[in-house]
């Protein structure tokens, strides 16, 4: 028999012993699980730091009513975003609200920049410039390059629809000068319809400006139809801004005493004849847009006239003035005069200028 402090020391020192041995096991276990966590840790942040795959801009639509799980599978599809289960995630630790429309995705964006994108409905656009003074058949060539699928036929059908027209807010036949020139933002997907719609849905803004300010010449020429029938014709005699009130003075003239507006770019509307010469037999025509031959104002517009041959028309320059002609010495300016006499010396240095005579 062993003493009993040998018996005691060895129980002490087995306990030590033991209890060195789970010390060590507790601390490898708790420095795995450390290493383990610090690396799933980095890696989940890596995933969502990460940014999307397109190198290029990627143009897509989210349906109405997409989950953030199809939302998911569109984003692969289109290679934009491949992790779904992050995407979901991250969605639902913010309570995402994505929202129906077109998108552009720019090339490598974040997941934060990616979701709050889509779920700002800022839809896809598509800037398109419509210079002033163009007939509304013009417009769709500063269309097709935007939207290539744009259809001149359907346009031109639109454009005299009276029913569509009068659904637009357009009392009259067609829309015919009630297209506003602008810089427009149209959404990506628009269609001949919606693009019409914002171009009047401008105008008619523009009208309600012009009425508040309640210019006299508003009562005088009978309302917003005449007011842009007779701006069309100012945007179209000249390029020059300055010249426009001076013009609109001369027309605004030549209808108080019943003098036709003589305009020739009516006689071209009339046969879309926008450049070369204007034949003798054209300046004959019974068509009432022939303000060569006609009294008064046309029956409507001959072109979309923009903002600042509106202003002029309804603000003229008081003037005696009642001819122009175009210099033609390259400065795009007229000779005004207020007598026949006067306007055709004028008529001659215009065609001294041309090397005529």
């Amino acid at each position: 028999m062993y003493p009993k402090y040998i018996l005691y020391f060895a129980l002490v020192a087995n306990f030590f012993i033991k209890f060195l041995f789970m010390k060590k096991f507790f601390a490898f276990l708790t420095f795995f699980l450390v290493l383990f966590g610090l690396f799933g840790f980095f890696h989940i942040k890596s995933r969502f730091e990460a940014v999307s795959q397109n190198k290029e801009i990627v143009l897509l639509e989210l349906p109405k009513g997409s989950s953030p799980k199809n939302v998911s599978k569109i984003l692969h599809q289109n290679n934009v975003w491949n992790d779904s289960d992050i995407f979901n995630l991250h969605c639902r630790l913010k309570k995402c609200a994505l929202k129906a429309g077109w998108y552009e995705i720019p090339p490598h964006i974040s997941l934060e920049e990616l979701v709050a994108l889509l779920s700002s409905g800022k839809n896809a656009v598509r800037k398109v410039t419509i210079p002033e003074g163009r007939a509304s058949w013009e417009i769709p060539n500063y269309l097709q390059k935007a939207f290539p699928k744009i259809d001149s036929a359907k346009w031109n059908a639109l454009v005299h629809d009276k029913n569509f027209a009068n659904k637009l807010g357009v009392t009259i036949g067609n829309l015919e000068g009630y297209l506003l020139p602008d810089t427009y933002p149209f959404p990506v997907n628009a269609t001949e319809e919606d693009i019409l719609k914002q171009m009047v849905q401008a105008n008619l803004k523009l009208k309600k400006e012009m009425e508040e300010k309640n210019s006299p010449m508003w009562k005088k020429l009978g309302g917003w139809h005449q007011i842009l029938t007779l701006a069309s014709v100012v945007e179209e005699e000249t390029g020059k801004p300055d010249e426009r009130p001076l013009i609109a003075g001369v027309f605004h003239n030549r209808l108080d005493i019943g003098m036709p507006l003589g305009a020739d770019p009516t006689v071209r509307f009339i046969f879309k004849n926008l450049t070369g010469p204007i034949y003798k037999s054209q300046l004959q025509s019974d068509n009432p847009y022939n303000t060569r031959k006609f009294k008064g104002l046309m029956p409507g517009p001959i072109s979309n006239p923009g903002r600042k041959a509106i202003e002029a028309t309804l603000y003229p320059n008081k003037t005696n003035k009642l001819y122009f002609v175009a210099k033609d010495d390259g400065s795009g300016t007229h000779f005004f005069s207020a007598t026949l006499a006067e306007h055709n010396n004028y008529k001659n240095i215009a065609a001294k200028n041309r090397g005529e005579n």
